[in-house]
């Protein structure tokens, strides 16, 4: 084996190593998911050192630096805040689903247009609508960290593979005999997981566009999946009550998850692919070990639905969001409940963490959605703006910058506003969709009519 470089990874924090064996390029990455400022760079790298043999005496100066600009830039403050700035044309029917690409410099929305669009983050500027889907574009994703692709899964019964860059159709996915509701890339960018309502879900090549496996056993709708960070297993989701694991290379299924009284809302594995989590309609969140299927803890105190789970990028923490209008904040080790996030006057259907971790983002049926501190459980701050339920919330890479969707048939996007003046963009039209946004820089004024305020200040 001989080592090429290093790419380095702020969130979670860990080194990259690219490597030459055998006449390929191969990857393999260093978590440093413990890593902190305070933690001795020198004791780290010797630790390093003993468990990864392409790390040699010559190399050494070389990972130390990057440790130590790891530590910088979890010394940096994300204490942001964030105000309303722009506002686009958007789908003339109402949006589904909203994502960012890695670095957060382009969105799509997906909508019951039937269209998937791609929005430029910064000027506003649309630059791509994704035409050729039958019924609601309903699932929708990038192949991060690449970008440059976008899969969409509609309620066609297809998924569609485009171009991010060009807004080529490469591959329709035909197979499912009902509506594709979620999808995700594998980490490799080499295969689409489509889940249905037709119970099951299926892989595709994104390649030759080809159907690699249906993946049987559920007996109700797959209403979310997930890959893990290798990429060699995935898990699913089902209105069932189960939850089942499956081994992306054999295409069988390891494990069936039982123990939820109710629909299962939302699935994650955590980084290092250790554990899983669950939410479900029977008002509790279950983690599990995904090598052995075995349930370790059921995280309780919620009054209502479970409507979203959430790890954050260490996977020491997990967030749940509720009916009840609250969400909630676990340890993934101890499982016990560490702060309850109270404020919200309806439902929360969608929570996240930042890339950080240091905070949690929360969307609600009462029209706004709140940034909270994780550690302490205050309200940081209310976003409002939306006439009606927010169902979707997201960070950028980051995060600095904020995405929400509402039932209004507007999406709100936010920066965080460090040092300078955020920008406010009005280009008020029929069925538009507002971009709030919180500014780290101001924007170009030929982009829009542009309006200056006093900056904010930090938290």
């Amino acid at each position: 084996m001989r080592l090429k470089r290093f790419l380095l990874r702020y969130y979670p924090p860990g080194i990259i190593l690219e490597y030459e064996r055998g006449g390929y390029l191969r990857t393999k990455s260093i978590d440093l998911l413990d890593l902190t400022p305070e933690t001795n760079p020198d004791e780290l790298l010797s630790e390093i050192r003993q468990s990864e043999p392409l790390i040699t005496e010559s190399r050494a100066e070389q990972v130390k630096e990057l440790v130590l600009r790891l530590q910088q830039k979890q010394g940096q403050q994300d204490h942001h805040r964030f105000c309303f700035c722009k506002e686009l044309k958007a789908h003339i029917l109402p949006l589904t689903n909203v994502a960012f690409d890695k670095s957060g410099s382009r969105f799509i929305t997906g909508s019951y247009d039937r269209t998937c669009r791609v929005w430029d983050t910064a000027s506003g500027a649309e630059l791509h609508t994704l035409e050729g889907h039958k019924n609601v574009v309903y699932a929708i994703a990038f192949n991060n960290p690449y970008g440059d692709k976008i899969a969409t899964g509609s309620f066609d019964k297809t998924c569609k593979l485009w171009c991010a860059e060009t807004g080529k159709c490469f591959h329709t996915f035909r197979g499912h005999r009902a509506e594709i509701v979620c999808l995700a890339f594998n980490p490799q960018s080499t295969l689409v997981a489509t889940g249905s309502m037709d119970a099951t879900a299926k892989l595709w090549d994104v390649e030759s566009g080809e159907e690699v496996a249906t993946l049987t056993g559920h007996t109700a709708e797959v209403l979310s999946l997930c890959f893990n960070t290798v990429g060699d297993h995935l898990v699913t989701g089902s209105f069932d009550y189960t939850v089942a694991i499956w081994d992306v290379a054999s295409k069988r299924r390891v494990h069936t998850l039982i123990g939820h009284i109710g629909e299962i809302s939302n699935v994650q594995f955590n980084w290092d692919c250790s554990l899983i989590v669950s939410g479900s309609t029977d008002k509790t969140c279950k983690l599990w070990e995904a090598v052995s299927g075995k349930c370790v803890a059921t995280l309780v105190g919620h009054t209502e639905e479970v409507l979203d789970v959430s790890f954050d990028l260490s996977g020491q923490l997990i967030a749940t969001a509720s009916a009840d209008g609250t969400a909630r904040v676990f340890s993934a080790t101890t499982h016990e409940c560490l702060v309850t996030l109270k404020g919200h006057d309806g439902e929360i259907s969608k929570i996240c963490f930042s890339p950080q971790g240091s905070r949690v983002l929360t969307a609600s049926s009462d029209k706004t959605a709140r940034l909270w501190d994780a550690q302490s459980g205050a309200c940081l701050q209310i976003l409002e703006g939306h006439t009606d339920e927010i169902f979707s919330c997201v960070f950028n890479y980051e995060g600095d910058a904020i995405i929400t969707g509402s039932k209004d048939n507007t999406l709100k996007g936010v920066n965080g506003n460090l040092h300078l003046h955020p920008s406010v963009f009005n280009a008020t039209i029929e069925q538009t969709f507002q971009l709030q946004v919180h500014m780290q820089h101001t924007l170009k004024k030929e982009t829009a009519v542009l309006v200056l305020t006093a900056p904010e200040q930090h938290l």
